[in-house]
């Protein structure tokens, strides 16, 4: 058996309540630790798992996670501590922190 046998990770599905879905946003996370679709597969669960989030589109290639979620429900620190937790098994660490996409003198929309 191959050593990668072992980072398998199916991808979760889930279908958000209406309480989820009443109130979303949406927030870039900047991760590291990420080495290939199973890293990006467990992060992406992780978040996926939290209650008040909708959808995330993790990428392992760019260390970036984009998540839509219920901040009534589920605030930054717990989206950064999933991306954590999604680790900690002693071969996966992931860290993850808020990006500021519409820097200073962006214009914004």
């Amino acid at each position: 058996m191959d050593k990668s046998d072992h980072c398998h990770v199916e991808p979760a599905v889930k279908q958000a309540s209406p309480e989820e879905r009443s109130h979303i946003v949406d927030a870039w996370l900047l991760v590291w630790g990420m080495g290939c679709p199973n890293c990006e597969a467990r992060v992406r669960n992780s978040l996926l798992a939290r209650s008040g989030v909708v959808r995330a589109e993790v990428n392992h290639l760019n260390g970036s996670a984009h998540v839509f979620y219920n901040p009534k429900m589920v605030t930054e620190a717990a989206l950064t501590g999933a991306v954590a937790q999604a680790g900690g098994d002693g071969r996966h660490e992931y860290r993850a922190v808020f990006a500021n996409l519409a820097g200073p003198g962006s214009g914004g929309a």
